[in-house]
């Protein structure tokens, strides 16, 4: 089994505990921080803005993995690279320019990334794929934590690792809904290094414990 990155998701955090919640991500084990963009508009939800994630942003030296689930997309991402965000989604069902924007995210320093939900088709990013560090797969439908694992995920992380691997590309798989110890191994097998995990981590008093049993179930 390859390796995998974990990546908690602040969505599920403790809100008047948060900066001591980020804090203890690191100690706990976990390598990436997942925040969780929502605008009300494309997804039925609101979370954070660029000035919440910059005033977060010292409190750890774990890469801020934003994914950005908002309408035009392409309008703010230099405000949150500016915030703090090393990595950035962007939805193809939201951004009209995809190519123009993941370009933009690039230049601005950041890690460009395309999200997809659950169903979008995967021929949605295959022209963009090698502007792409990763492609995050919804295996939820945005804008609720706490949702069941979509099985045909594992089926659509199969064929982008077979799509990579043919383009000879380095573009990362992050998945991201319904991951726990009980779910995650055949999504890591189907091609998954990089796992979202929200209530699965940070629903548990012992977060290193949880980033363990996700390693453990790949193991």
């Amino acid at each position: 089994m390859p390796a995998i990155r974990v990546a908690p998701s602040i969505l599920s955090a403790d809100f008047t505990r948060l900066g001591e919640e980020l804090a203890g991500l690191k100690p706990a084990g976990a390598d990436v921080v997942h925040v969780d963009v929502m605008d009300g508009h494309f997804v039925p939800n609101l979370t954070f803005g660029p000035p919440i994630i910059k005033q977060l942003r010292p409190l750890t030296d774990l890469p801020f993995d934003v994914h950005l689930m908002i309408e035009d997309a392409d309008r703010w991402v230099e405000a949150y690279r500016e915030a703090g965000a090393d990595w950035i989604s962007v939805h193809a069902e939201a951004v009209p320019h995809l190519h123009r924007c993941l370009s933009k995210i690039a230049e601005l320093g950041a890690k460009p990334g395309v999200a997809l939900n659950p169903a979008t088709p995967l021929s949605a990013v295959e022209e963009v794929l090698p502007l792409c560090h990763h492609v995050l797969l919804m295996s939820v439908n945005p804008g609720f934590g706490g949702q069941s694992f979509i099985e045909e995920s594992v089926d659509k992380a199969r064929r982008l690792s077979e799509t990579i691997a043919a383009r000879g590309l380095s573009t990362v798989i992050e998945m991201d809904g319904g991951l726990a110890p009980d779910t995650i191994r055949a999504p890591v097998e189907a091609g998954v290094s990089v796992v979202v995990a929200g209530s699965a981590v940070l629903g548990r008093e012992d977060r290193a414990g949880a980033v363990a049993a996700l390693r453990d179930a790949c193991a």
